[in-house]
């Protein structure tokens, strides 16, 4: 057990305007883990600074060549601590179909008591720090506050990047306010004496969801995706229970602002997948003369109807977590001028001048590299120099096209809702829903093809609705009549977002794309803001609406008519059989998708001609 002055000690180094309810919270974690001093941080330039230079002296953090990349340092996790665990990541929900089959559920007693046991002495000899912090600007009517509590520094200088942590974040927590509790230790007790290792972690790894009682419990690891309790686990998985529960929605999306050569602007949030270029779409570097990109958020958005009836959004984060490898001046010049400096890298190998290198970064490796785990590395080597999950923290701040208006607090106007997935057949281009209910089916049946690099079946299709499967706080089919119902009240004060489907990656009989995608995008992202201003009519097809032949500009592309036609081309028999996937998939929900998604499904079946149509049940036609 604590000694009482190490719990004096805790409520005596907090801040006099710190609430009361975080004060005993905070004892209570240190009664339960034991740690040698307690730290209530505040976000200041010089406690990140003492922080930093702490992480280099214990070896965590390598400083990047300041004259190359100043205030950057580069981390290097322990090999089995390099991502994001999901077998291990939990929801616990008071009955399981609360949790539905996209999710891992435990019984909320069963993994409290799982989780006390390995909590208790888990810091011993460590500082536990207070990362008071808000997710969304300060005083916007969509931000939420959170207060994690962790034994690493990494955590604590990142989630400084990552969010509005400190002080203000402290002072905005009142007795009245609903705020996440965030508990977080590395699993890895030192006793007197012992030398601790630069990447302490555990082999034993929970991250573990309450949403009911609005808590993340983490241990034994120290990678942001299981760390940073701030991101996905309450920006995601968390905070979407809440915008189930207030009637908004938390969403895995990035925001653009588009702006057309004669000056309309435009605002689309877009979900795509992993390995689908989000980051690529948020900072895209249009090839249209005149048109502007402007980034507003690179993965997350958090939305809301207005009281005109206007979905707004922001951007809850302030940094952005970014995958490394495949990013390049080529692939995304905005990301990497982002990273000129102030930037943490993990999982990176390092050049003999000092700076940072990962595959995918020059086309020829340099010479004399270091890999991530810190052994010289030659392309002889026969391993990535670069994890293939490494990343970068970096404030969006920094990023060159950063919108003005990124952090305004009301939000923007969302004009479009954009879904994507990897497809290398069967899906087209562009493809304009018909109806919020048409979009919200769009949404829902997301999907990419695996390889075999993948894992799977080569071609075997994934289901990843609204790109939200791994994040999703609750039941995905009730998740699905949320977005319905989100509808139903836009529609009712005035009118809704258009929603469309891209797929960039379709390909040729000979595996080659295409679509040469990357700054070329814009050209479909030009024809959605067309639609919404009503200049170009679509065509009426089984899948959606398309664009007409000549109302996408393809001029320098190098794709022809040839191309543009299988581009478009919708393949009946193909997807009679992609139906038949889509019923299967809505099946795995025992009987919780919304009618009006089955609606969307038979509509789709009697537009393909498809004589399984026939062998519906009566009570499925019945509701469609």
């Amino acid at each position: 057990m604590t000694s009482p002055s190490l719990v004096r000690a805790s409520a005596s180094t907090a801040p006099d305007f710190a609430d009361t309810a975080v004060v005993e919270w905070v004892q209570q974690i240190a009664e339960t883990t034991r740690p040698e001093r307690v730290v209530w941080c505040d976000g200041s330039v010089r406690e990140r600074d003492e922080l930093l230079r702490g992480l280099v002296r214990t070896g965590t953090l390598l400083q990047v060549n300041p004259d190359l990349r100043p205030y950057s340092f580069v981390a290097r996790s322990h090999p089995e601590d390099v991502a994001r665990v999901e077998d291990r990541t939990f929801l616990c929900t008071e009955r399981k179909a609360d949790a539905g089959p996209t999710n891992n559920w435990e019984e909320p007693a069963r993994m409290r008591a799982r989780l006390d046991e390995l909590f208790q002495g888990s810091m011993r000899g460590r500082t536990l720090y207070v990362v008071p912090f808000s997710i969304g600007p300060i005083g916007s009517p969509l931000a939420r506050l959170g207060v994690q509590v962790t034994d690493s520094p990494y955590v604590v200088v990142s989630m400084g990047i990552m969010t509005r942590m400190g002080a203000d974040a402290l002072r905005a927590i009142r007795p009245d306010t609903t705020w996440v509790r965030a508990a977080h230790t590395v699993g890895c007790p030192l006793e007197p004496g012992q030398a601790d290792t630069p990447w302490p972690c555990n082999a034993t790894k929970y991250i573990s969801h309450f949403p009911e009682s609005r808590e993340i419990w983490s241990y034994g690891s120290a990678y942001g995706g299981n760390a940073l309790l701030a991101k996905k686990s309450f920006a995601l998985r968390i905070a979407s229970v809440l915008a189930r529960d207030e009637g908004w929605l938390a969403e895995h999306m990035l925001i653009l602002k588009l702006t057309s050569p004669d000056g309309k602007v435009f605002h689309l949030a877009a979900a795509f997948p992993s390995a689908c270029g989000k980051t690529n779409l948020a900072m895209l570097q249009p090839t249209l003369p005149g048109w502007s990109v402007e980034t507003i958020g690179d993965d997350i958005a958090w939305m809301r109807v207005d009281e005109l009836g206007r979905l707004r959004a922001i951007n809850p984060e302030a940094g952005f977590f970014g995958v490394a490898p495949g990013t390049s001046t080529a692939t995304n010049p905005v990301a990497m001028d982002t990273m000129w400096g102030n930037t943490i890298f993990t999982n990176v190998a390092m050049r003999e001048d000092g700076d940072v290198w990962w595959e995918g970064m020059t086309t020829t490796p340099p010479s004399g590299l270091v890999d991530w785990q810190g052994t010289p590395w030659t392309p002889a080597s026969g391993r990535p120099a670069a994890h293939p999950n490494a990343r970068f923290t970096v404030a969006a701040r920094q990023c060159p096209t950063i919108a003005s208006d990124w952090e305004d607090p009301a939000g923007v106007v969302i004009d479009a809702i954009v879904f994507g997935g990897r497809r290398a057949s069967n899906v087209p281009l562009v493809v304009e829903a018909k109806s919020w209910e048409h979009g919200v089916f769009l949404g829902a049946t997301i999907s990419s093809e695996r390889t075999a690099a993948s894992g799977g079946t080569a071609g075997e299709l994934e289901r990843d609705p609204f790109a939200m499967r791994a994040f999703c706080g609750y039941n995905m089919a009730d998740y699905f009549g949320h977005w319905l119902e989100i509808g139903k009240t836009m529609r009712a004060r005035g009118g809704v977002p258009r929603m469309f489907q891209v797929n960039w990656f379709r390909k040729d009989d000979d595996g080659s794309f295409l679509w040469p995608g990357f700054g070329e995008n814009i050209r479909a992202l030009a024809w959605m803001t067309e639609r919404i201003r009503g200049v170009v009519r679509a065509r009426d097809t089984a899948l959606g609406l398309m664009p007409l032949d000549g109302d996408v500009n393809l001029d320098g592309t190098g794709v022809d008519a040839g191309t543009w036609a299988k581009l478009n081309a919708i393949d009946l028999d193909r997807w009679r059989a992609e139906a038949d996937s889509i019923e299967r998939f809505f099946a795995t929900f025992g009987g919780r998708v919304p009618e009006a998604l089955y609606r969307q499904l038979h509509r789709l079946r009697d537009a393909l001609g498809d004589p399984a149509l026939e062998e519906w049940t009566d009570q499925v036609r019945g509701a469609a």
